[in-house]
């Protein structure tokens, strides 16, 4: 008689947080439907005080740091919380973090890891309930930076999102030349320890070619038994069209759908057991 299949465990997730209105209105609204389990917020951004309100109104919101080495977009920008040195290797000629991950791979350490505990550190006194860290664009979990990456977790006694191999995790396709074993030596530890390591992360079908009812069925049908993570980034109709208007309408359309009741249906098809990353960090928190 075969072993019965592992449940599939899913982690419905709205990352970018905090850089516009709204996906701050998209992450409250799915939060409250079910059909969002956590999100995380990127403390740089200027709607990030607006978080702070909503977190202090809705304090059962999960809610992690989006730590942001990174600022991709055009001509909407966002610096270091730790100001402009071009010896940290953090920003652009103009001050801003660097648009690309390759690019900001090049930091220097120290700076990395000054940056992400200063926004840590200014989501901790702005009063969130901090329920885990992960990271824009990969940035913080490439192999450089992961030692860094987790310290920080364990020192603020949250789990840090990271999948058991960057081989197939999107970032890792524009990141550059990657050292795999560095990351897998960190993975190999968190797992020794017993830490929640995610078996995939399925992200943002952003190239995709059909509707999008059609692609995030396909998504959630290909759900593996395990810890799955989904990165999205949830928008509402109304700013992120002029923040980028060619591509606004993938995050707006993926708002749109998760906020009717296929999500549900879906979830209740598939066997999906939805949960979000405070359950992760009260598991670590109690040992």
């Amino acid at each position: 008689m075969s072993e019965k299949p592992a449940r599939k465990r899913v982690v419905i997730h709205e990352d970018d947080v905090g850089m516009s209105h709204g996906a701050n209105m998209a992450f409250v609204e799915l939060s409250a439907l079910g059909h969002c389990s956590s999100g995380s917020v990127m403390v740089p951004c200027p709607w990030f005080p607006e978080t702070v309100e909503i977190a202090a109104k809705h304090p059962a919101l999960d809610l992690g740091v989006h730590l942001t080495l990174t600022s991709e977009q055009k001509p909407y920008r966002w610096r270091p919380l730790t100001g402009v040195s071009k010896s940290s290797g953090l920003t652009d000629e103009y001050g801003y973090f660097w648009p690309t991950v390759p690019q900001a791979r090049k930091a220097h350490p120290d700076a990395v890891e000054a940056e992400l505990r200063a926004q840590i550190e200014v989501a901790v006194a702005a009063g969130i309930d901090i329920t885990h860290f992960d990271a824009h664009m990969g940035t913080a979990q490439m192999p450089e930076f992961t030692a860094i990456y987790r310290k920080l977790g364990a020192e603020y006694g949250v789990p840090v999102m990271l999948p058991k191999s960057l081989r197939g995790y999107n970032p890792a396709s524009y990141a550059g030349e990657l050292d795999y074993a560095r990351y897998d030596v960190e993975i190999a530890a968190m797992e020794a320890a017993g830490e929640a390591v995610f078996d995939i992360v399925l992200e943002t079908p952003w190239a995709r070619k059909t509707d999008a009812k059609t692609a995030y069925r396909t998504m959630f049908e290909s759900i593996p038994d395990g810890l799955t993570f989904l990165s999205l980034h949830f928008n509402t109709v109304g700013d992120f069209e002029t923040i980028n208007p060619p591509d606004a309408h993938i995050r707006t359309e993926e708002y749109e759908l998760f906020a009717t009741p296929v999500i549900g249906d879906w979830i209740r098809e598939f066997d999906l057991d939805v949960v979000g990353m405070k359950v992760f960090r009260d598991a670590l928190r109690a040992g």
